[in-house]
């Protein structure tokens, strides 16, 4: 990440805070068996993420200005590049977590099913992660945005690669 121009990085970061705020909205404030006290916990998170969110889209907008076409269309591909390092992460995580489901389920899970549990960790860990804040329509906006509409075809084309 160090390598990687600001602008990929800002457009990671926001896309990170967005889906922290969409988890919790899709999972935590319509939860009705979980404890007001933890909803109110997550609510001030939410609050805080909020205020990141939208420091993270001024600071991008404002390097976006900074930044000529060529700059940019590197730092698309550097955002393309930054969004496959998480989805690497992802993938050994789903591996690991699947591992310890198969070690610790109480009973033997066989090498097809320990694959189906994989992938579906897997799924679920790139929804949150990657395709929930990317799907974000204010990420999409902000995006939008920013970049050429060959720009975007290059990031759904990189997303599509993860579904």
């Amino acid at each position: 990440m160090l390598g990687k121009s600001i602008w990929s990085v800002l457009a990671l970061t926001l896309d990170i805070e967005l889906f922290t705020q969409t988890h919790y909205l899709e999972s935590i404030v319509r939860d009705a068996e979980l404890s007001e006290l933890f909803k109110d916990v997550f609510l001030f998170h939410w609050k805080e993420e909020s205020q990141h969110a939208i420091l993270d889209e001024l600071e991008w907008v404002r390097h976006d200005g900074e930044v000529t076409a060529s700059q940019r269309d590197l730092a698309v591909d550097e955002f393309i590049e930054l969004v496959a390092a998480v989805d690497g992460v992802l993938q050994a995580q789903a591996k690991a977590d699947a591992g310890y489901f198969a070690a610790t389920c109480g009973r033997a899970v066989g090498e097809a099913e320990s694959r189906t549990v994989e992938a579906a960790f897997l799924r679920t860990y790139r929804w949150q992660y990657i395709h929930s804040g990317a799907r974000q329509p204010h990420f999409g906006k902000v995006l939008a945005r920013l970049i050429t509409d060959a720009q975007g075809q290059r990031i759904q084309a990189a997303l599509a690669t993860l579904r």
